[in-house]
């Protein structure tokens, strides 16, 4: 098999690389990637409540891969707790990122931003996630970036290739085909601690101030930025 570049793949060699990872299994996916993908190789979290599968998935193969958190300041304190206990469960290699201006300072600039609507709301996304992302991957050199997104996430996600292009690198979801139901397998199977704000009704577990538990007649997706956006900007311009 011929290693790839994101610079020269074409869309027949990137359509065909995902034929043969969807015959893969999750670790036979990260496998393939380290051997055709060239550069360094670094993965996402959030220490939300699945992080801990593709975490323990991705570093069962790759030890020294680099994990990348974005701290936006805000994140509850349990998050905190658990990335810790992870960190140190797992031996991460964890590479933390922040925003360049203080979280004060930021508010007495603009104010509560997540308390301006959709608009308010991505611009606190670019400014707190996306940003310190893009310079995570930047000055990491990253050629290939790990995620856990699944096509059962979100209809925002349901079309989600394990193999992508994003902002000139790869993008690698090995994960993307697992079901909820496989996930919950994976977490028993292991023995892997779970959120701990998962059995207070947390489906999903971002900031404090616009995340919300999962309350009787909701969505899944009115547990996040109000119900006014699903993604954060970090993997879709959404």
């Amino acid at each position: 098999m011929p290693t790839y570049h994101p610079a020269t793949i074409t869309s027949a060699e990137l359509d065909e690389a995902n034929r043969l990872l969807g015959a893969l299994d999750a670790e036979h996916r990260i496998a393939w990637a380290q051997r055709h993908l060239p550069g360094v190789h670094a993965l996402s979290t959030s220490f939300g409540v699945q992080s801990a599968v593709t975490l323990h998935l991705t570093t069962r193969l790759l030890p020294d891969i680099a994990v990348i958190l974005i701290d936006t300041g805000y994140l509850f304190p349990e998050t905190y707790r658990y990335a810790d206990h992870l960190t140190q469960l797992l031996g991460l290699n964890l590479k933390v990122y922040r925003p360049d201006v203080g979280n004060a300072w930021m508010e007495a600039r603009l104010g509560k931003l997540w308390e301006n609507g959709s608009e308010g709301i991505q611009r606190y996304n670019q400014l707190h996630k996306v940003e310190p992302m893009q310079r995570a991957l930047d000055e990491l050199g990253v050629g290939c970036w790990h995620a856990g997104l699944r096509r059962e996430q979100a209809s925002t996600r349901k079309h989600i290739h394990f193999l992508e292009l994003k902002d000139g690198r790869f993008k690698l979801h090995p994960i993307a085909d697992w079901s909820d139901l496989g996930i919950g397998s994976y977490i028993l199977r292991h023995g892997l601690p779970e959120h701990p704000l998962l059995h207070q009704g947390y489906v999903s577990v971002g900031d404090v101030h616009t995340t919300r538990p999962l309350q009787p007649g909701m969505s899944p997706k009115q547990t996040r930025f109000f119900g006014l956006r699903r993604e954060c900007g970090l993997h879709f311009d959404l």
